[in-house]
């Protein structure tokens, strides 16, 4: 029998306005010092400007002949479009330590792209945060932005370290 502890999956709670589990956890990663309030008041103001900029310039929102109307699916899909799919871990190996490319589960590109999401639009100065956030999920939806540069480095990183790849055991 294993002596490994067995892993606790949480349970996400919906957040209360929109009903959706993404929403309740772009909530939980913006959150500082545990004022939800504040994260909310965030989160629910970058959704509300995506829907004002998607009723500005509905051009802006078709994407593969599918045009997007609900701000919360142009949400999902450049969080979809902001994951990765690989990154790189070190494995030490005889006395050197090497780059190894590996998979990333599905929480963890999750995680990933919202917590680059929160580094990324805190770094945008001269807007306030509701307006950095719904600046780089539109930024994303269109496929640029910091933070799909971010993505796409992580790839070439774990592309430049392919020929690692056999050292990637136990992950």
């Amino acid at each position: 029998m294993s002596r490994r502890a067995r892993k606790i999956v949480k349970r996400v709670s919906l957040d209360p306005k929109y009903n959706s589990e993404l929403v309740a956890h772009m909530i939980r990663v913006i959150m500082k010092d545990g004022k939800k309030s504040v994260a909310e008041k965030i989160v629910y103001g970058a959704i509300d400007k995506i829907k004002d900029a998607m009723a500005a310039d509905p051009a802006k929102f078709v994407k593969d002949e599918k045009t997007f109307t609900d701000p919360l699916e142009v949400v999902s899909a450049s969080i979809d479009n902001m994951k990765p799919q690989v990154e790189v871990k070190t494995r030490r190996v005889g006395g050197t330590t090497y780059p190894v490319p590996v998979p990333i589960a599905a929480n963890r590109q999750l995680s990933l792209a919202l917590r680059w999401t929160t580094q990324y639009a805190g770094a945008r100065h001269g807007m306030g945060m509701p307006a950095a956030v719904a600046a780089e999920i539109i930024d994303a939806f269109q496929g640029q932005g910091n933070v799909i540069k971010k993505r796409d480095d992580v790839h070439k990183m774990a592309q430049a370290n392919k020929a690692f790849a056999h050292y990637a055991w136990g992950n």
